[in-house]
């Protein structure tokens, strides 16, 4: 069990994958609140892909755009069941085939396929760009659809000259339950969780209408307090088109993510020298002399704001500011006493008489 994370609070909006991020970030010490923020699902009337799938096999497609691993298999398993699958497989072995991502890849090697390229940056655009310098003009694409169409690259293969097929394999929709993703929203917006989590781009703009009138809140958030974690490039251009600063492993991984995380938190945490001791702020956790001290929000609340201005003596009135609205001066001593509490170290926090408390740093 390693501690590398303890302490901090992440944010995971995955849905088909939530499970496995949310233990690797666990072993590492991190609590975890799930909050998808879309889900997948399948073509519910298939006719769509049916249609695409008799037009490739019609008119069997020079290139083929594979975008995910999900959608090729999918794609490839209700041909299977329409009884086309071995046509499909041949016409598709015919195709310049380019793989967006390693999962595409994979999906189209263990179906027997072969790929002949793809970009690092595991972007439409990038990919969209290969294939005009390969030459496009007069050629049919099939374009596996990653969700929701994807007007952008089809608009510029076909004013290229190419006939564009799209396949529809599935759809985003909203998560079943709507209320861990608002739950999370309104944590990000509070400064309550550390980090957040995306795997997908669509995954961002989810989150985003999903704040409503608080997206911008939640923006300003990820732009100064809580870190936005991105799996790569691609899931992280919403955000940085929002001016959002953004982390993502240099491999879209999953556990590439999480070391990131682990390399990028820790350094983030504030850290003080009070008398003999060394007092380190990590979201819902204090670490005194490098024992990890979990505290409930409250007295967090009144820590951080005090150690914002270390050596300076808050008022209660000043200290009341950063507790829930209704709060009154005794839920102000209240915290500070559950905050010396659980520290369990004396003179960390000191009171100065008549004019309120503070942290007597060196």
């Amino acid at each position: 069990m390693s501690d590398e994370l303890s302490g901090f609070t992440i944010g995971v909006t995955a849905d088909r994958r939530r499970d496995e991020l949310a233990s690797l970030l666990e072993r590492r010490g991190a609590r975890v609140v799930l909050a998808p923020a879309l889900r997948i699902v399948p073509i519910a009337d298939d006719t769509e892909l049916r249609a695409a799938t008799r037009a490739c096999l019609d008119t069997p497609p020079d290139i083929v755009m594979a975008n995910t691993g999900i959608g090729m298999r999918g794609w490839l398993e209700a041909a299977e069941g329409w009884g086309l699958g071995e046509p499909l497989r041949a016409v598709l072995a015919g195709a310049y085939t380019v793989a967006r991502g390693p999962k595409a890849r994979g999906a189209i090697r263990a179906a027997g396929l072969h790929d002949q390229w793809s970009p690092d940056s595991e972007s439409c655009e990038e990919v969209v760009e290969h294939l005009k310098e390969y030459g496009v003009a007069g050629k049919t694409i099939a374009m596996q659809l990653h969700g929701d169409r994807q007007p952008e690259c089809s608009d510029a293969l076909e004013a290229a000259g190419a006939r564009v097929i799209e396949v529809p394999v599935y759809r985003w929709a909203p998560p079943t339950d709507p209320a861990p993703l608002h739950r999370l929203v309104d944590l990000i917006a509070s400064r309550l969780v550390d980090a957040v989590t995306f795997t997908s781009a669509p995954a961002v703009s989810a989150l985003l209408r999903a704040a409503g009138p608080s997206a911008d809140s939640v923006l300003e958030a990820m732009r100064n307090d809580v870190l936005a974690a991105c799996v790569g490039p691609v899931t992280a251009a919403p955000l940085r088109r929002h001016d959002v600063p953004v982390i993502a492993p240099a491999r879209a991984r999953l556990g590439a993510m999480v070391r990131t995380l682990v390399d990028e938190l820790p350094q983030r945490a504030l850290n003080l020298k009070i008398g003999s001791h060394v007092l380190t702020l990590r979201g819902h956790a204090a670490v005194i002399d490098g024992e990890l001290k979990p505290l409930a929000p409250a007295p967090m609340a009144v820590l951080r704001a005090l150690a914002a201005t270390p050596g300076r003596v808050l008022s209660r009135a000043a200290l009341l500011r950063t507790l829930p609205r209704g709060a009154d001066e005794h839920a102000v001593e209240m915290a500070v006493a559950r905050l010396r509490a659980g520290l369990g170290t004396p003179g960390v926090v000191q009171t100065v008489v008549k004019r309120g408390y503070r942290l007597p740093v060196d």
